[in-house]
């Protein structure tokens, strides 16, 4: 649920400076919030977890009013640093929730929980930002899914080590994950220039 509440923030907060009305602020919400583990959830053939708890709908919708109201409190020129903090906390506990979801159902174990940890986590960021007509954050040069991969393995590694400390290595993981992309928003974490693909010169 925390990570619903996370990730419907966001999305207001990403449409508060196009001057987005409320209806279109909590539409914007609940998809960001529900699209990643819907998307999740459809690859495992499971029925979508909204579908059998519409609680999760409501608390989206609740945090999307809130927030839409909330964000007057916030100067504009901190809305977009808030928001990508908030988004840290929520792909943090998207991905490491979907990466145990996989691992209980034995899918495509050891890829599976890291693949699906992953969509999961940046799929329902993704929505938001090309709804809103925003650069993905998975297009920025900070660090954003290597944080989210690097958790998901660690998850899944130490669960096959320890699988009777499940819940202190989820704890744990989704902090090391938030602690990792927080940094990289910090200190402007990239990838080493090796990494990064070139504009071809015209």
């Amino acid at each position: 649920m925390a990570g619903m509440v996370a990730f419907a923030v966001t999305a207001v907060l990403a449409v508060t400076p196009k001057g987005i009305d409320l209806f279109g602020a909590c539409v914007l919400g609940i998809i960001t919030a529900c699209g990643g583990g819907t998307v999740r959830d459809v690859i495992l053939g499971v029925p979508v977890f909204w579908s059998e708890d519409q609680n999760y709908l409501w608390v989206a919708l609740i945090a999307s009013l809130v927030a839409f109201y909330g964000n007057r409190l916030v100067s504009r020129r901190d809305v977009y640093l808030l928001m990508l903090y908030i988004d840290g906390i929520g792909v943090s506990l998207f991905a490491i929730q979907a990466a145990h979801k996989v691992l209980a159902l034995q899918f495509a174990v050891p890829f599976g929980p890291v693949v699906l940890g992953v969509i999961t986590a940046i799929g329902g960021g993704l929505i938001r930002d090309v709804l809103a007509g925003n650069t993905t954050l998975l297009m920025q040069k900070e660090l954003y899914a290597i944080p989210v991969t690097i958790g998901c393995v660690l998850y899944v590694l130490l669960f096959g080590w320890f699988p009777d400390e499940g819940n202190a290595i989820g704890v744990g993981c989704v902090l090391f994950t938030f602690a990792f992309r927080a940094a990289a928003i910090h200190w402007k974490l990239t990838v080493p220039a090796w990494m990064e693909s070139r504009a071809k010169e015209t």
